[in-house]
């Protein structure tokens, strides 16, 4: 494995469409069929690219995969009025979509937005999943957070003339991170496409933002039962103690990581801090 301050390679993958709801979602394959499945969630307003540094630390005993979305990535835009990307709808999508692929005993991994849509999935769909890890999320929802969401909806989004405009404005939100500007460029290739208007703008439905919905997180942990990391990156400000307290009051069986050298972004600010706390607490489970 790379030391923590070695450029990442990305992995290598092939990406087809599922057939969930309606309506066509990217998956990314990474390779290792046979072996136990693992399946990624982004975080909002990102996509499965986020896992392309961390996926080779995990292919040797694992068939990773990682999914777009509805409204992110190249996966379909949700055509409703309003649409709906709730986490209950995403988390009854990640359902649909294990038992499309016959998902069993499987391991999930999900960041910053994706963790919240795991929590609901695991506790309204018990029965298929091995092992939860929730990466740098914040855990519980405020109703001021929610408001903010909403705010970033309802505003457009910035547009640029070309391809290499886009990457040269790329940031990823929150900023701070620690990862190179090499692979924030890389991201942000794969974070942008032309519209029919011939700008170019985020691959994201920014009403994914306009109808967020406030849900308190907490009871759901009294029913998920299945081991659990909670890795949080150093320098974020996610993850509080609080927060750590109220989940593991109501789920013992929790245990608890901390990435060095990594903000919220840890899978590319710290691939290597990631995949050793993520196989740390994996290995426990063999």
């Amino acid at each position: 494995m790379a030391s923590d301050s070695a450029m990442p390679t990305p992995a290598s993958y092939t990406e087809h469409k599922v057939r969930v709801a309606g309506l066509d979602l990217r998956l990314q394959d990474y390779g290792g069929a046979g072996k136990t499945p693992m399946l990624c969630l982004h975080g909002g307003a990102a996509n499965a690219h986020w896992y392309d540094f961390v996926a080779q630390g995990f292919t040797n005993d694992y068939h990773v995969r990682a999914l777009d979305f509805r409204g992110h990535g190249d996966s379909a835009w949700d055509p409703a009025d309003p649409p709906n990307y709730s986490y209950e709808r995403h988390a009854a999508d990640v359902h649909e979509l294990t038992e499309k692929l016959d998902l069993r005993d499987f391991v999930l991994i999900a960041h910053s937005m994706g963790g919240m849509v795991s929590s609901v999935y695991t506790a309204n769909y018990p029965g298929r999943l091995k092992a939860l890890i929730i990466v740098d999320s914040n855990l519980t929802m405020t109703q001021e957070r929610i408001a903010a969401y909403h705010e970033v909806g309802m505003r457009e989004g910035r547009q640029y003339a070309s391809e290499e405009e886009f990457v040269d404005a790329y940031r990823v939100r929150p900023s701070g991170g620690t990862a190179p500007r090499e692979v924030v460029r890389y991201i942000a290739r794969l974070s942008g496409r032309r519209y029919d208007d011939g700008m170019w703008r985020h691959k994201v439905d920014r009403k994914v933002y306009a109808n967020r919905q406030f849900v308190d997180s907490y009871p759901l942990w009294s029913r998920i039962k299945v081991p659990v990391l909670l890795m949080k990156a150093e320098l974020s400000q996610r993850m509080t103690p609080e927060a750590l307290a109220e989940i593991t009051a109501r789920a013992p069986q929790v245990q608890f990581a901390s990435v060095p050298d990594a903000d919220h972004h840890i899978t590319l600010d710290n691939p290597a801090g990631f995949i050793r706390a993520a196989r740390t607490f994996l290995d426990t489970l063999k």
